[in-house]
């Protein structure tokens, strides 16, 4: 179902769901909104009532238990704070409250700010030419995550970041297939063998970097390990008392964690809201003016973010589309009215409550309860600081190189990019 809807031409006002979960699209429309489907040997419910899922989501934490991942899948996400449950998921959130949370937060966007500024700078001389933005957001957003979670840069976390794409597109291509139980005590297949592999060279740098931290104190050229995420969690793997201390595994499962959750994400987020801007220039003068406005052409600070209304429009409906768990209630006409698949930003023109007749589980891209993720107001701050920066220097027509094909891997992205043209404002950048 999945190959045969992937072969089909997609335009920009057709409806994703199909395209993306056909299975899913097809039970629904047949069964109901809740029923229990079969993936090999283990039964799976299906929930997209969204009075249910709120329910599941935020009142029985107890209840919903986190899905056991396949071997492969294991490999890149391991036991991170995303599939830890009980006592260790509090002692993983807690760390990652800490980090992405108040202060902690306002201190990295400088960061994010001089992360951007490398980008554009790149991008002087190019005016009128194309620029394949998805590729250069997938750069930005890795240099991000690396300087703010673990104080490095991009070039230092490179390795991790290949490796890591090369075990995301293993692991989408083993999304689907059942295997039999236990099976990989006797067999292993290709796949699973280079999974292994690749989660071997990621443990290696994961490793290097935070040797790189230890000889940092053993030397006395810093008196901690830091309080970035990286410094965290390394003064966690050497707590002397033993329940509070993270093993080995631990701490690179919860690197691999931050490393993708914090690049795949935002990648995805800028890259589609970058296409909407592209296609409805009367949305991109908006924002435009809105940017220039508060900022005028100095870069922008988090006191104006918050006042940044019609961004915050224009990122919400990128956000219904980036995570394929979701999307069901993101597609739902019941919920949204029968203009769901078009991009209507003004649809949130009051506010998500009432965009979504004030039911909260409607509108979920970040989770609900005490398992939403941990980085939504890091990743929303990244992509406004971005968006304004971008829109006080440029503006962005669509390419006609650009081809519509959107794919799932971990999260919806652009199978062949997104290429467009900039033409500068000339602001006095």
């Amino acid at each position: 179902m999945k190959q045969e809807a992937l072969g089909k031409p997609v335009a920009w006002t057709d409806d994703l769901f199909p395209r993306l979960q056909p299975h899913i699209y097809s039970w629904i429309n047949r069964y109901g909104k809740n029923f229990v489907y079969w993936d090999g040997a283990r039964a799976e419910l299906v929930i997209s009532e969204p009075e249910l899922v709120k329910e599941v989501l935020k009142n029985s934490k107890n209840i919903f238990q986190k899905v056991k991942l396949p071997e492969i899948s294991r490999k890149l996400m391991g036991n991170g704070l995303a599939f830890t449950e009980g006592e260790k998921w509090a002692k993983y959130r807690k760390l990652a409250n800490h980090t992405f949370h108040g202060e902690s937060l306002k201190n990295m966007t400088p960061a994010m700010i001089a992360s951007v500024e490398t980008m554009l700078e790149k991008w002087n001389g190019q005016e009128g030419q194309e620029i394949e933005v998805f590729q250069e957001f997938r750069l930005l957003t890795s240099e991000v995550i690396s300087k703010t979670a673990f104080g490095s840069s991009y070039l230092e976390g490179e390795k991790i970041f290949a490796l890591l794409y090369k075990l995301k597109i293993l692991v989408s291509r083993n999304m689907s297939k059942t295997t039999i139980p236990f099976i990989n005590k006797l067999w292993k297949s290709a796949d699973l063998l280079e999974s292994e592999k690749l989660a071997k060279g990621i443990q290696d740098c994961v490793m290097k970097i935070v040797k790189k931290r230890e000889d940092q104190v053993v030397n006395g050229e810093a008196d901690s390990f830091g309080n970035d995420f990286l410094g965290l969690l390394v003064n966690a793997y050497h707590d002397l008392d033993q329940k509070n201390r993270l093993s080995l595994q631990d701490l690179v499962d919860e690197c691999k964690t931050f490393y993708i959750s914090g690049q795949e994400t935002v990648n995805s987020l800028l890259g589609w809201i970058v296409l909407h801007l592209a296609i409805y220039g009367d949305w991109q003068e908006k924002a435009r003016r809105e940017v220039i406005d508060i900022f005028g052409n100095q870069n922008p600070h988090l006191e104006g973010i918050t006042k940044l209304k019609t961004l915050g429009k224009l990122v919400l409906p990128a956000k219904l589309d980036i995570l394929p768990l979701n999307i069901g209630l993101h597609r739902d006409p019941h919920l949204w009215g029968d203009n769901v698949h078009l991009f209507k930003p003004e649809r949130f023109a009051d506010g998500i409550a009432k965009a979504t007749n004030y039911t909260a589980a409607a509108f979920l891209p970040f989770g609900l309860g005490p398992r939403s993720c941990v980085g939504m107001t890091f990743a929303t701050i990244e992509t406004k600081i971005a968006l304004s920066m971008i829109l006080q220097r440029y503006t962005i027509t669509l390419s006609p190189a650009y081809v519509h094909s959107p794919i799932l891997i971990l999260t919806v992205r652009p199978q062949h990019g997104i290429q467009v043209i900039i033409e500068p404002l000339h602001n006095n950048f």
